[in-house]
């Protein structure tokens, strides 16, 4: 089997036109999370920020990593039972209400599936349907139960924060840059962005959407400020098995395999980075009809983008004078009304 990578990062690019910025500025860029994170910041004391950025990012994995020996992850997965920080254990609480609001689309226990499949891993391989019958009943938030910071996971099962860590860092990050006075920048963890504040002339940032049909092309630009754009599509990490049948990374909870889905990625916009990360992938496996629906009874929370197989590339109405597209370019543009 062929294993294939295409880092998070070429989800989404910040472009940096106009920026020339007259403050102090830093960039910054870490390895974490598996995958190449940059940082962007302006304002006083912009370096010294990105050095604590870095160091949130890299304590945050310390804590939310399922292969880290010692984190509160992996020890609430080894022995079924762990007294978290009050950090993962409200991360875990924040998940336990996306997978109820997604109907379980969104599930961080779907560990035993993820690592079974091992598609981020060197050695991915197709299960058989025996397999996935025989790990389907530990995939379920009805095994994670939480009392406070006490956590307790039932026999055989393991959470996968991979879905929202890289979400719930970038809110932490943001939460820094507000703080410490940054008039201007950007974070790029893999596929999840936060826009800060403006550029120097006032105007907004230009976040790219990559095409997901051509690594080296821009299906769409979308212009944000003091908001988080976050994208999932099973473009991003995939393997190839020996027939030539290509798996993608994202897997449904409800079926044991890589989603079927009808889009080619969706991107999230909206104030709450954890949200977006969340959301993303679970209207990814929920496809178009579904991905609508929920929008439309949750509207109130986010905008969103959808780039669907059949070549069109939709955005809600929240969008409208953000979203840009090339004229004729691959995809037909259709506002979600």
């Amino acid at each position: 089997m062929k294993t294939k990578y295409i880092p998070l990062l070429l989800a989404l690019l910040l472009l940096l036109t106009g920026c020339g910025a007259r403050q102090p500025e830093a960039t910054r860029q870490i390895f974490a999370m598996d995958t190449v994170m940059d940082l962007y910041a302006v304002g006083e004391d912009a370096e010294a920020l990105l050095t604590e950025a870095a160091q949130e990012i890299n304590r945050l994995e310390s804590l939310l990593s399922r292969t880290r020996a010692g984190s509160d992850v992996s020890i609430l997965n080894e022995t079924g039972t762990a007294q978290l920080s009050d950090e993962t254990a409200a991360l875990l609480d924040a998940a336990l209400h996306y997978a109820d609001i997604t109907g379980g689309v969104f599930d961080v226990t779907i560990a035993p599936l993820v690592e079974a499949w091992n598609i981020h891993g060197e050695n991915p391989r197709v299960l058989t349907g025996g397999e996935i019958a025989a790990l389907l009943p530990l995939v379920g938030s009805h095994h994670l139960r939480l009392s406070g910071a006490a956590a307790t996971l039932d026999q055989g099962c393991a959470i996968d924060l991979g879905g929202i860590a890289k979400g719930y860092a970038s809110d932490v990050i943001a939460r820094l840059y507000r703080d410490g006075g940054m008039t201007g920048g950007w974070i790029s963890l893999g596929g999840n962005v936060y826009a800060h504040g403006t550029k120097p002339d006032g105007s907004f940032w230009n976040v790219a959407v990559r095409d997901p049909m051509d690594a080296a092309a821009t299906a769409a630009m979308v212009q944000l400020s003091n908001q988080f754009a976050v994208t999932s599509g099973g473009y991003q990490r995939y393997f190839t098995a020996g027939d030539g049948t290509v798996y993608q990374h994202i897997l449904d909870p409800k079926t044991g395999i890589p989603a079927m889905s009808d889009l080619l990625s969706v991107t999230i916009v909206c104030g709450n980075g954890t949200m977006a990360d969340a959301y993303s992938t679970a209207l990814y496996v929920m496809g178009e009809a579904g991905a609508v629906s929920f929008w439309s009874a949750n509207r109130a929370e986010f905008d969103m983008i959808l780039i669907t197989a059949d070549h069109r590339l939709l955005y809600t109405p929240g969008l409208a004078g953000r979203v840009t597209t090339e004229e004729g370019g691959a995809y037909e543009v259709q506002v979600l009304s």
